[in-house]
């Protein structure tokens, strides 16, 4: 079957010439309804808003680590993709393996929502992203001042090895000299009981990574914001800006939400820093490490579809900036990001909750 076989006449047209900005080379074809879905553009459309702020000079809202602390800076899209992100030997591919971390893991590489390659000689892979669109204010931050929104971030447990295997790609000698001198003695990793004992001590070892001057760090996760009127469907006027996290600067960051205490029973970012400790010990002790039995078997009592949630009011602390509280990108140029028609064949959820919303009329 054509895959224009179902759509309209006016679809068939808009999805002849419908693109992405900047989106010249990918595993996705933009011209096709089946692109424009919503797990689909979660991913494409950041990928393509760094590409139109490369093109107007903009860098991106880089969360790192620096003097001990995680601070702010900015960092060049090129930077973030590990090459020129308009080349035409640029190439994005969507829900796809990196394959340098293959070496870390004693089973498949997860998929990650955005790989970056070039097709210049030697092609290679040049980038491996996370990409999490989110909203501002979320449900937590609507009721203040717009200065306090903040966005929740939700993370998947693939995350967490690629955080690892960035990582160890680039300070394995590092690490390996913190974990031969940490004194983490686990007598059974399955416990909760047997692991909290040691939870303090598996902590240290992480902050003296995330605070070292000469750990390298690399992008790790793409954030894009999108800013609404309050609580309303409303795009806000400055409704767009990109943060991205190295990989430090997000280890520091579960570790600041996750600091040792009397708790008797696993957090969800608890678990994570168990999770991160895990894989960074085994990969700089031993090579590589099973992840997926990482994830599968150390629940310790928490499900295990996701690694862990942070609301706005706890990400607004550590994103806290001018381009947060009013984002750089203008919704007018939106259009310039969107092209051919491409909104045409956006597929958004029809949520009844939002339809009331919309409906004021009803209740007059």
């Amino acid at each position: 079957m054509d895959d224009t076989d179902d759509l309209s006449d006016l679809q068939v047209e808009v999805a002849t010439a419908a693109r992405l900005f900047g989106l010249i080379n990918s595993n996705r074809d933009f011209s096709t309804a089946d692109s424009w879905g919503k797990n689909q553009f979660n991913s494409s459309f950041p990928a393509a808003l760094c590409c139109y702020m490369a093109s107007i000079g903009m860098d991106a809202n880089y969360l790192r680590t620096s003097s001990g602390k995680l601070s702010i800076g900015s960092l060049g899209i090129a930077e973030v993709f590990g090459t020129e992100p308009l080349a035409k030997t640029t190439h994005f591919s969507f829900e796809m393996a990196y394959e340098s971390y293959q070496k870390f893991t004693s089973g498949d590489t997860p998929r990650t929502d955005l790989v970056i390659s070039t097709t210049e000689r030697p092609q290679r892979q040049t980038a491996a992203l996370e990409v999490k669109l989110t909203a501002i204010p979320d449900s937590v931050t609507f009721m203040l001042d717009e200065s306090k929104y903040g966005a929740e971030l939700v993370l998947r447990p693939d995350t967490i090895f690629y955080l690892a295997a960035g990582l160890s790609s680039d300070n394995k000698t590092k690490l390996r000299n913190v974990f031969e001198a940490d004194g983490v003695n686990v007598s059974s990793w399955d416990s909760a009981r047997a692991v909290l004992a040691q939870y303090a001590k598996m902590h240290a070892a992480l902050k003296e990574i995330a605070i070292d001057e000469e750990v390298v760090q690399r992008p790790s996760i793409l954030q894009p914001i999108w800013k609404t009127e309050g609580r309303s469907p409303r795009l806000a006027e400055n409704c767009l800006d990109l943060f991205v996290w190295s990989t430090v600067g997000f280890l520091y960051f579960v570790l600041d939400i996750a600091q040792p205490s009397e708790q008797t029973k696993f957090t969800r970012p608890m678990r994570t820093v168990v999770w991160t400790y895990k894989m960074l010990r085994d990969i700089a002790m031993n090579g590589s490490t099973n992840f997926q039995s990482t994830i599968d078997s150390l629940t310790y009592g928490v499900k295990n579809d996701k690694a862990f949630s942070a609301a706005g009011g706890v990400t607004h602390k550590y994103m806290k900036h001018q381009n947060l509280t009013k984002p750089r990108i203008k919704k007018s140029e939106i259009k310039s990001i969107i092209l051919g028609g491409g909104q045409d064949l956006l597929s958004p959820e029809r949520r009844f909750d939002a339809i009331i919303v919309n409906s004021p009329e009803i209740f007059s």
